[in-house]
């Protein structure tokens, strides 16, 4: 039964009784759920078909184009959760920042943020500036029915990040400058940042989304100390900010391993994990009252069936003692990673953990 099938007051509960959301509430589930970060994207071949001629970003703000797009993975491979098709730059494309994404290079702004002045680029965000997503989120969740939708959104040192540098970076020396030497012009970009993710997110939930990802793709490249005082606090506000909704909030960044203590601290209810430390190991360094996401090496993928079923239950039993698990990989599905893999990887944990 889809959700246009259901009586309209049945439904909040079917998502909310998913064993996706369960598993964020860390509550006894049926099997351990499953989905994938980037599993609308580049592996699949029928997203590529849809995407022909059509840039990224155009293909963010078409409802029809978005609503294809994230179904995908949900039809092949049987995930638990379905997850937004977007891009962490759309909020600020939205809001008349000028930039694109260009193929092979990833989001380039044509007037990097480097003078407080440069601020005012960045406004408020309004629902009408994003009314394609409430649009899309209409359609998905009427086609998604029982599966949980997961909201989308760019943490502010991401995109902080991505507006000083003026692009992708390896070194971050230009939003480090910044950090180190104006702390108060950074703390105002990364808070005005917050404001903006904040309703980009609440734009999402109140269109239907089950639950949110913060998504610091960059945050590893940070010390501890230099974390908890220039990043942690616009975190914690968007966290904050939507955490009235009461949908499960969760934090992912790459290289984190010495962050994820602080990254649940910031506010989040499931902290992601990527592969370099083990589910137990993660447990211990997040603390009590928190679920984990995680965390197969998506290199794995690329190795013959009993390699990646082998590597996927050294997974499964570092996380067997978990409060709540959500299985993933560490990071986002590579492009040439064969579709059939990550089908296979599905059904082998929901049967290996099945109750």
């Amino acid at each position: 039964m889809s959700a246009n099938d259901a009586p309209r007051a049945q439904q909040p509960s079917a998502p909310y009784e998913s064993a996706f959301l369960k598993a964020c509430r860390r509550e006894p589930v049926p099997h351990t759920p499953v989905w994938f970060m980037r599993q609308a994207g580049r592996s699949l071949p029928e997203y590529r078909k849809v995407r022909e001629g059509i840039g990224m970003l155009e293909s963010c703000m078409r409802p029809d184009l978005v609503t294809e797009i994230t179904l995908q993975p949900v039809r092949r491979h049987g995930v638990d959760a379905a997850i937004y098709f977007s891009d962490i730059v759309v909020p600020l494309k939205a809001i008349g920042v000028d930039l694109d994404i260009k193929p092979g290079v990833g989001p380039v702004v044509e007037r990097p943020i480097r003078t407080r002045a440069d601020l005012a680029q960045l406004r408020d965000l309004t629902p009408e500036d994003v009314s394609y997503v409430t649009e899309a989120i209409g359609l998905l969740t009427g086609e998604l029915g029982a599966t949980p939708l997961i909201g989308f959104a760019g943490a502010p040192f991401t995109l902080a990040s991505y507006l000083v540098e003026g692009g992708p970076s390896r070194t971050y020396e230009n939003a480090k400058a910044m950090m180190y030497g104006d702390p108060e012009l950074w703390a105002d970009l990364l808070d005005r940042l917050a404001d903006i993710t904040a309703a980009f997110l609440k734009v999402q939930i109140e269109a239907g989304a089950s639950a949110v990802q913060l998504f610091d793709s960059w945050a590893g490249a940070l010390a501890p100390v230099d974390y908890r005082r220039s990043v942690l606090p616009a975190s914690a506000k968007v966290f904050e900010a939507v955490a009235g909704y009461g949908v499960p909030r969760i934090h992912f960044g790459v290289g984190t391993g010495e962050l994820l203590g602080l990254m649940g601290e910031a506010g989040a209810d499931v902290v992601g994990v990527d592969w370099r430390v083990p589910m137990d190991e993660a447990a211990r360094r997040v603390g009590p009252g928190k679920a984990l996401q995680g965390n197969l090496d998506p290199t794995v993928l690329f190795a013959p069936t009993e390699a990646v079923e082998a590597k996927t239950r050294e997974v499964l039993d570092s996380a067997k003692d978990l409060e709540g698990h959500i299985f993933n990989l560490g990071h986002g599905v590579m492009p040439s990673t064969d579709p059939d893999a990550l089908t296979r990887l599905v059904e082998h944990v929901h049967t290996r953990t099945a109750r």
